[in-house]
């Protein structure tokens, strides 16, 4: 099969060098960084750009850029991609893709379906990728009632293929509900916890649980604000609930009650409990 990857980022790289590593696959990579594409190409992630030549050749094309550039991308170039093509974008957040790619998708006859890769890192950019980012995880796709079934065994036996554990279907607003409380909660909590005065003074002091609060602070604000904007009305939602229960153990501090404050922690513990480890 030959495969477009749009895009050779953390993600985009990292499907590429998966591609590379664990099938015979043909891929073409596009990215707007010259260095980047050297890079993919001496290293074998890559086995040529993603030229308009090779775009109508391209079986499946995975888009991982940011929201509002995959729209574009998909835009500009839904004439030059095949009717016969497959095109999963990857991003993080899901309604507004979906709703703007699915009709371009309708009016040029190439198949199209929502993506999301359970998998990261703190770091970025093809450096950081890597041929095992995707072991063991989950890939979300979003499907619809127009969704044919064998293109959902096509994409199945592909991400399998590459090191994905299983595939969760959902629809766009089920993913951006629990993607605000999953990821973009943490990633905001881990920035705003950072900022505390004591982060700078606290060298001898910090441990494990100090590198996992901190470990995503270390984020691509650029790309962040966007999902995040995207994504305002749940992620707010969710801050204010997070909020609310800070508060309640702030209270119990300030009013020195052990009992409430032993009650909150159990409470947290037992939900904890409850949901598990993913």
């Amino acid at each position: 099969m030959k495969i477009g990857i749009v895009g050779l980022g953390l993600i985009g790289g990292s499907m590429a060098k998966s591609i590379k590593a664990r099938t015979a696959h043909t891929v073409y990579g596009a990215d707007l960084d010259h260095e980047t594409m050297m890079l993919a190409r001496m290293c074998g992630a890559i086995d040529g750009p993603l030229t308009e030549e090779a775009l109508p050749q391209c079986q499946l094309l995975l888009v991982a850029i940011r929201p509002a550039a995959a729209v574009e991308w998909i835009r500009t170039h839904a004439g030059s991609i095949g009717k016969s093509a497959i095109v999963v974008d990857l991003c993080g957040v899901k309604r507004t893709v979906v709703n703007e790619i699915t009709p371009i998708a309708r009016q040029f006859g190439f198949s199209y379906i929502g993506g999301h890769p359970m998998a990261g890192s703190e770091r970025s950019g093809f450096t950081a990728a890597s041929d095992s980012l995707y072991a063991g995880a989950s890939m979300i796709l979003t499907p619809d009632k127009r969704t044919d079934m064998q293109l959902l065994e096509t994409l199945k036996a592909f991400f399998l293929d590459i090191g994905f554990a299983n595939l969760t279907f959902s629809d766009p607003e089920e993913h951006d509900r629990i993607i605000a409380f999953t990821s973009q909660l943490a990633h905001i909590v881990s920035s705003a916890y950072v900022k505390s005065p004591e982060a700078q003074r606290r060298r001898g002091f910090s441990a494990g649980s100090f590198q996992d609060m901190t470990r995503v602070a270390r984020l691509d604000e650029a790309m962040w604000t966007e999902l995040f904007l995207d994504d305002a009305d749940y992620l707010t939602k969710e801050l204010d609930v997070l909020i609310g229960h800070l508060n309640q153990y702030a209270e119990a501090l300030r009013n020195r009650d052990g009992d409430t404050l032993q009650a909150l922690l159990k409470e947290g513990r037992e939900m904890k409990a409850t949901a598990g480890g993913n």
